[in-house]
Parts: C-alpha cells; sequence; structure tokens
C-alpha cells in the first residue's frame, strides 16, 4: 500500500493550523530545552500543579525524543500527539495521534469549519454558538508518502481506506502523508505521524465560527488586543 505510492520531500514547508482557544498551550514543554530538563521540570511542577497530567495530556503515547525540544511552540507540536482524538480522523483510528497541518490559512478555514460543523450538529437544541480558533503557522520538513493521486482516500465521509493507509504508514515508521483537501478543492494538506517534523509553530490570527443552528454561517478575524 505505502510502497506503492511515490515519495514527494518537503523542505522548511509552510503549512496551517486552526486549533480552538479554550485550550490552553502547554507551556512547560517550552520551558525546557531537552528530554532531561523536560523531566527535572515535570516532577517540579507535578508536586505543586495538579492540573499538569490534563494540560499535557498522556505522555506515554509520545516517546520524548520525539519531541523538538527548543523550537518555537513546541507545545502546539506536540498537543495532538499526547491528546488523541479517540474518534480518529482521516488517517488514524484513534489509536494514535496526527498532526494535521494545510497549504494556506484558508484551507485551515475549510477544514476546521466542516468538522466544526459536524459538531455543532450533534448537539440537541442546539440554535447558535460561537467558537474561537488561533491560527497557527507552522514550518515543517520531512519525505512524505503522496497520497494526493487516489481517489479513496479522500472521501468526504468515508475514511477506512485512508484509515488503512494511516495505519500502514505508521507501522513503516514512515514521517506522514500528503494528500488533496477535501474541503477546499484544489488544495494540498498533511498528516505528520510525529512533532519531530516541525521546526515552528507560531500563533498568528484568531477567528470566530458562527453557527445558526444548521451551518456555520460566518467566519470572521477577531482583533485581539496585544
Amino acid at each position: 500500500m505505502v510502497a506503492e505510492l511515490p515519495n514527494v520531500e518537503l523542505d522548511n514547508q509552510s503549512s496551517f493550523r486552526l486549533v480552538n482557544s479554550k485550550f490552553p498551550t502547554i507551556t512547560l514543554f517550552d520551558d525546557v530545552i531537552d528530554a532531561e530538563d523536560f523531566d527535572t521540570a515535570y516532577a517540579l511542577q507535578a508536586l505543586t500543579n495538579p492540573r499538569i497530567l490534563n494540560q499535557l495530556g498522556d505522555l506515554n503515547l509520545l516517546p520524548k525524543e520525539e519531541i523538538p525540544f527548543g523550537i518555537n511552540g513546541v507545545n502546539y507540536a506536540t498537543a495532538p500527539f499526547t491528546h488523541v482524538n479517540k474518534d480518529g480522523s482521516r488517517f488514524s483510528d484513534g489509536s494514535f495521534g496526527m498532526l494535521y497541518l494545510a497549504d494556506t490559512v484558508e484551507t485551515a478555514i475549510a477544514e476546521t469549519r466542516y468538522h466544526q460543523e459536524k459538531y455543532f450538529r450533534n448537539i440537541k437544541d442546539l440554535n447558535y454558538d460561537t467558537v474561537d480558533m488561533r491560527c497557527l503557522s507552522v514550518k515543517f520538513s520531512a519525505c512524505l508518502c503522496d497520497a494526493s493521486g487516489v481517489e479513496e482516500y479522500h472521501h468526504p465521509d468515508d475514511y477506512s481506506a485512508a484509515r488503512l493507509l494511516g495505519a500502514s504508514v505508521m507501522k513503516r515508521n514512515y514521517p506522514g502523508v500528503q494528500y488533496s483537501s477535501v474541503r477546499n478543492e484544489g488544495a494540498t494538506c498533511w498528516g505528520l505521524m510525529s512533532p519531530r517534523y516541525v521546526s515552528s509553530a507560531v500563533q498568528t490570527q484568531h477567528f470566530e465560527f458562527m453557527f445558526d443552528g444548521e451551518r456555520i454561517t460566518k467566519v470572521r478575524e477577531l482583533r485581539i488586543p496585544s
């Protein structure tokens, strides 16, 4: 399966990701420069901060050698791997995390809008709601499997074939997958299997998504005081 796909080499690739602003940043990762320092800082904070485990997630899911200590925004790079979505995603069945990235802010909004709208619709009797998202500008370098030309991996709602590919990529310890955006025609997305390929993840804009009971009717950029 993976062996049949071409590879694409990306160097210092620019990408974007939207994350829910209600989730606080995991500053402990940013406070240290290597795994040894992290162990010491974690032990100290665990004595005084009872929420540290919830903030960091399940550290057993991510070997410390995979954490890119010292980069800008290491907390953003690691979060998808320690706070794994148990419901899964396009290329994951929920047993492992992936860092999903988009080629432009517009693509990141389109991808996030679809999934947030689906979430809102599953809330009974919800007539109106808003959610704030922070945009991340992410740089990464990796040699990825290029699945962008394979139709079966791009079904709008059926992720079964894509998850088989993701499991194969994970088993072979490949860095990740390049694929076509299903929510923004002609755009490109990436799914990374580890945060170690990320060289920076910097917060940029904030956006507000507005849901009218049926769909997200408006996405507007928020002006956050500095």
